[in-house]
């Protein structure tokens, strides 16, 4: 039996899309990761400028997601994060969210299962623990709360 247990919650900053258009795949789009936070009840954290989220957009508007950035702990340790996923659903839902419009989280899906890498010490957990998270694309922002799979 699976249980799951919040960890915390990430609001990461994003600027504007970068189209790179189509590839083969479907069509490549970077979208670059300008900072943020993360608290939470396991977890409190700055997202360090720098990342991105590179994204291919599939022919039925679903996004297939990889982003890639660093958090600095409030102890100042580094936790590289690559966070994989997918989010679809409706055509019309998904074109308000591209149109930067607030759309309720429960009209798509956006799932995500993060990874992470750090040094041994207070924060080895991440990286020895399995996550599930769900995301929420904000006009100029991503919320992600990420799960502990027990």
């Amino acid at each position: 039996m699976l249980e799951l247990s919040h960890v915390f919650t990430a609001h990461v900053d994003v600027g504007a899309p970068l189209e790179l258009g189509p590839v083969a795949e479907g069509r490549r789009r970077i979208v670059p990761i300008l900072g943020g936070s993360v608290t939470g009840p396991r977890l409190t954290a700055s997202i360090l400028p720098g990342g991105a989220d590179w994204q291919i957009i599939r022919a039925d508007g679903a996004a297939q997601v990889v982003a890639r950035y660093t958090l600095r702990t409030e102890d100042g340790t580094l936790v590289s994060v690559v966070n994989t996923g997918l989010r679809r659903g409706p055509p019309e839902v998904l074109a308000r969210l591209a149109a930067g419009r607030p759309v309720d989280p429960n009209e798509y899906y956006f799932r995500t299962t993060p990874i992470f890498e750090v040094a041994p010490g207070p924060h080895g957990w991440l990286a020895d623990n399995v996550f599930v998270a769900t995301g929420e694309r904000l006009a100029d922002q991503v919320v992600i709360r990420v799960f502990l799979v027990f």
